[in-house]
């Protein structure tokens, strides 16, 4: 979170945080600590069935968080 942080006060195009995240709640710490983050890249949990992409949609709306409803 420290070096995405960083990055984002140092330049200007977006920023797509990959790795690291094993829950939602990962991802609620990411986006609301380092705003800058424009997404996040999650694939592992998917596959391993450790979190659904409905259930993280989910998660991340509850906490204030846009995300695509494509």
């Amino acid at each position: 979170l420290e070096m995405l942080k960083a990055i984002g006060e140092r330049v200007s195009i977006p920023i797509i945080a990959s790795g690291g995240a094993g829950k939602a709640g990962d991802f609620v710490t990411l986006f609301k600590t380092v705003p800058e983050v424009d997404a996040g890249l999650a694939a592992s949990i998917f596959h391993r069935k450790e979190l659904s992409i409905k259930s993280l949609k989910e998660t991340l709306k509850a906490n204030g968080i846009a995300v695509r409803t494509i």
